[in-house]
């Protein structure tokens, strides 16, 4: 009875969404001249992670069906036993409603799959560890054979794992990958892949993993990638690096990567242009370090985030602020109306938005310009949604989950709905697996799919014009077979007034023969710089040596076009290029960020050489460091080699200088990894201007952990002094418990002053998890220890020791209606929680921030992770437990991981650097750091009125 009553209750609320969603969307919200209607639902198709578009204008569709059946019951959720699928709607009969659905395939080996990708009979299926291609070679809709296109992804049942594949304009494969690793992939040619990070978990089949993994081509590569593939499956590059969890990439006709990116830092996520071989920045830059690690004291999280203040980082972007970042597509058609070509449109399940960005050349980059919120299912602009207390319910307009949004070949757009009330922590609520599509079109205008012929020249160019990109992908592949033969058509494009179908033109033109070059050829003089561009990247692809036409293009007015020559040259012999790249970087303005990064990565391994013919070529030699202007200074600062040490200590102790500048100085020095480097940070320590002694300080404190490790003899610099004192008392107190020759007073006396004191505690909790407490000590442990000034060790402590008192069990329906009193809970707030978590500019940055968590959970969401806090534990955010040879206990987050060091932040936000050498045992815990609310004392009043606070906080 109970689940009929659920089951009836689940589908009122459906109804009552769908029931909206036909009308011209009171349920979305959308520009005044478009319109949203509900294209198909449930039960056509369940839990669409990822859609594409064949050239029929049927919408694939791949169900993650048995999402996360570690952490979601499969027997209370709906559940494939076969394993999960791939679905065809279709729309017969031209109402604008799909009214056909066909299960393609049902495989085992599809477990959450995160994407997939028709292209002319070939269906390729993201599904971690595997990128799976389907052949339907007879057109019957049921696949006649399957491969196992590149395997060795990791991320097996998780988000963070492998994302669609894209064609791109080129003729190859762009997809990407997020940073649940390792990922050890070979292409077809041997070519293998290593990438790793100090991130793993999530799902019991990602335990392990690491950083500084070098691949065949000797690079680090961390964290989430960009990768491209031919499609024959060989060709592995990397495109871009360091991502967290970029769910999926898109790379427009002229060749540029969109992607967005995530965290569970309600202020982290952004979107961004994606610059080839760029480094976004989440892990240290050999993946041996998570962010939180190498955050500087007074530097905000976005910033410290992405690495922004680090030389070898590319610009973070949009920054998005709180969500969930989902799939991402750019508008390259006209039926929406010529406004909307070219809108980036970025879907973000967390915030129930679909962004819209209309991207602009500037400098050698792109600026996204103002982010609109296109599409979304609350009022107004959602930064200044506001959960209504009044209403008494769960808010179903944040049960709007975007999981994708593509263009169809009629040019409307699609979006999958996930539809759940929450989003992460690999948690669902809807049992059902209720899932739908809307379609975007213009009011006033119907839009109908194309019958498109590809047995014909003119009809594989009409193709080619398709907005749905693997129907112009497609369209592409057989015009380039015909050569030259089709090199008038194809240039007839060149001049389309649509500059997506121009750019298309121009990478295929080049792939027609020496005709086709010749023309792409001529147009690397065109008066338009993004002609000059796409021609540019196109004859990279088609000859032997990219040098001629770098020689031709270093001169060009804009450092867009000489940015790109800098990345074509970054590989290339080094005494072939450095003429050039000298050249190039004369052009450097002293300020753009992306043609710094690019002349950066192309001068790695030649920093010296590269910094000496610097000052040389900007008259700098011979005057002193502090006289640099900003080309020099922000030059250096990106080379930083073992010869400017006294160059960057000398300007980091310039009275002449701002604090701006002398603080860039130390950060390059601090990247610097030379014992002079050390010595010389060392000295600065002890600089009579407080900002560098500080700054220097800091750095000493950070760089042990680390690659300074072992370049000087830490016990002499004074760091920790009463840290120690205090461990060395505590290991004596420690040697009387364990002495079995001392009585059992004197042992009880020392388990009590040891319980009573925040190391000495830390240490009791190392000798439990060991096994080595004496049983007769647990009972006057476990009296003082939930009262020991150190929360982590309270927090550990129900870990092991049984605390008096009942549990208090909260009823969640109850605590929604209760009337709330947000003065009150913002009290309570700042009494137990800002020790961890910021709100605005109170609190802590030891757990995620919460300013802006109502955009991610309505409120009955929100009390679930307040009163659970160990279902659904966040991202890098895992407890872990280290126990050294010493005696002592670590707990907190695990923030840094290398060969030498590892470094554990705790509940304080204080960091401790551990060697390896030392560490006896290492655990990651169960359980969440956030102690449950009841050994709070919190009652269910003071629940209601601290998630009132939160659901209500103006930003």
């Amino acid at each position: 009875m109970k689940k009929f009553i659920l089951l009836l209750l689940t589908a009122s609320i459906l109804t009552a969404c769908r029931n909206t969603a036909n009308e011209e969307a009171p349920l979305l919200h959308l520009p005044d001249d478009l319109k949203a209607t509900l294209w198909a639902e449930s039960p056509m198709f369940y839990n669409p992670t990822n859609m594409d578009v064949d050239a029929k204008g049927r919408i694939w569709i791949t169900e993650a069906v048995n999402y996360r059946n570690f952490n979601n019951d499969s027997t209370k959720f709906l559940h494939h036993q076969k394993g999960d699928r791939v679905i065809i709607l279709e729309d017969t009969n031209n109402d604008g409603k799909a009214d056909k659905s066909t299960v393609f395939v049902q495989d085992k080996d599809l477990v959450s799959p995160l994407g997939i990708a028709v292209v002319d009979n070939k269906v390729y299926v993201s599904c971690s560890p595997h990128l799976i291609v389907y052949s339907d070679e007879d057109g019957d809709d049921v696949p006649d054979s399957k491969e196992i296109f590149v395997t060795g992804f990791g991320g097996l049942d998780h988000d963070h794992s492998l994302h669609a594949i894209v064609g791109g304009p080129d003729g190859n494969f762009y997809f990407n990958t997020g940073n649940a690793g390792p990922h050890i992939v070979t292409d077809k040619s041997g070519w293998t892949l290593r990438a790793g990070s100090i991130y793993f978990g999530g799902s019991p089949y990602n335990e392990k993993n690491h950083g500084n993994q070098k691949s065949d081509d000797g690079k680090v590569w961390v964290g989430g990638l960009a990768l491209r593939i031919s499609p024959d499956g060989d060709g592995l590059k990397v495109m871009g690096h360091n991502f967290r969890n970029s769910y999926e990439s898109f790379i427009d006709s002229r060749g540029d990567l969109w992607q967005n990116d995530n965290d569970d830092q309600v202020v982290t996520c952004r979107t961004t242009w994606l610059m080839e071989g760029g480094n976004a920045g989440y892990f240290s830059t050999d993946g041996t370090r998570f962010w939180q690690a190498d955050q500087r004291p007074g530097q905000d999280i976005f910033t410290a985030h992405w690495h922004q203040d680090d030389p070898g980082v590319m610009p973070a972007g949009d920054r998005s602020g709180a969500g969930a970042p989902t799939g991402i597509t750019v508008n390259e058609g006209d039926a929406l109306g010529e406004k909307y070509r070219g809108m980036v449109l970025s879907a973000d399940a967390g915030r129930n938005v679909i962004f819209g960005y209309h991207p602009k050349l500037k400098n050698s980059g792109y600026d996204l310009g103002e982010r609109t919120n296109f599409i979304t299912s609350l009022p107004d602009d959602n930064a200044g949604y506001v959960w209504n207390d009044s209403l008494n319910t769960t808010d179903v307009n944040k049960w709007f989950r975007p999981s994708d949004v593509v263009v169809g070949t009629d040019g409307a757009l699609y979006i999958a709905d996930w539809y759940d009330p929450v989003v992460g922590g690999h948690q669902m609520k809807d049992t059902v697996g209720y899932g739908r599509i809307y379609r975007i079109t213009p009011k006033g205008k119907s839009l109908k799919n194309p019958k498109l012929d590809f047995s014909t020249v003119e009809g594989q160019l009409e193709a080619f014009k398709n907005p749905a990109v693997h129907v112009h992908f497609a369209a592409y592949q057989k015009l380039k077979s015909q050569g030259e033969s089709v090199v008038e058509p194809v240039k007839n494009l060149v001049n389309d007034k649509n500059p997506y179908l121009q750019a298309r033109a121009i990478w295929l033109l080049s792939k027609l023969g020496e005709k086709g070059k010749a023309e792409t050829e001529k147009l690397l003089a065109s008066d338009n710089v993004e002609t000059r561009v796409v021609a540019y990247r196109a004859l990279r692809q088609v000859s032997e040596s990219i040098v001629p036409y770098a020689e031709k293009l270093m001169l060009d007015p804009s450092p867009f076009v000489r940015r790109e020559v800098i990345v074509s040259l970054r590989d290339l012999p080094w005494e072939t290029t450095k003429p050039l790249l000298y050249k190039l970087m004369e052009g450097y303005d002293g300020s753009d960020r992306w043609y710094l990064e690019s002349l950066g990565s192309a001068f790695a391994g030649h920093e010296q050489e590269a910094y000496d013919e610097m000052l040389k070529r900007f008259d700098a030699v011979g005057s002193t460091s502090d006289k640099w202007n900003e080309k020099v200074s922000s030059l250096a600062w990106r080379l930083h080699p073992p010869g400017s040490v006294k160059a960057f200590a000398a300007r980091a102790s310039s009275s002449t200088l701002n604090e701006k500048e002398r603080s860039e100085a130390l950060t390059a020095l601090a990247f610097i990894n030379t014992k002079e480097a050390a010595l010389a940070m060392s000295d600065l320590a002890k600089d009579k201007m407080q900002d560098v002694s500080e700054q220097a300080t800091y750095w000493l404190s950070f760089r042990q952990s680390n690659d300074w490790f072992s370049l000087l003899d830490w016990s002499k610099t004074g760091i920790d002094v009463e840290h120690e004192r205090k461990v060395a008392e505590m290991k004596v107190r420690m040697g009387k418990i364990l002495d079995e020759h001392m009585s059992p007073d004197e042992q009880k006396w020392n388990a009590l002053a040891m319980a009573k004191d925040a190391v000495g505690g830390q240490m009791l909790l190392g000798m439990v998890a060991d096994k080595k407490l004496p049983q007769g000590l647990y009972p006057i442990v476990a009296e003082f220890i939930f009262d020991n000034p150190s929360q982590a060790v309270r927090v550990q402590a129900p870990l092991y020791f049984k605390k008096k008192g009942a549990v208090v069990s909260y009823a969640i329906p109850s605590l929604v209606k209760l009337k709330a009193d947000e003065t009150n809970g913002a009290e309570i707030f700042q009494k137990n929680c800002s020790s961890c978590h910021r709100v605005k500019d109170k609190g802590m940055d030891i757990g995620p921030e919460l300013t802006m968590i109502n955009k991610k959970f309505d409120r009955e969401s929100l009390l679930d992770a307040i009163i659970n806090p160990s279902a659904g534990i966040v991202f890098g955010y895992e407890a872990w437990t280290i126990n050294t040879s010493d005696g002592e206990t670590f707990f907190g987050f695990l923030v840094a991981d290398g060969e030498n060091a590892i470094v554990i932040k705790d509940l304080s936000g204080t960091k401790h650097t551990i060697g390896t050498a030392k560490i006896t045992s290492r655990k990651k815990q169960d359980k969440s750091l956030m102690p449950e609310p009841f050994s709070l004392g919190l009652t269910e009043q003071n629940l209601a009125d601290v998630s009132a606070y939160l659901m209500n906080i103006n930003y």
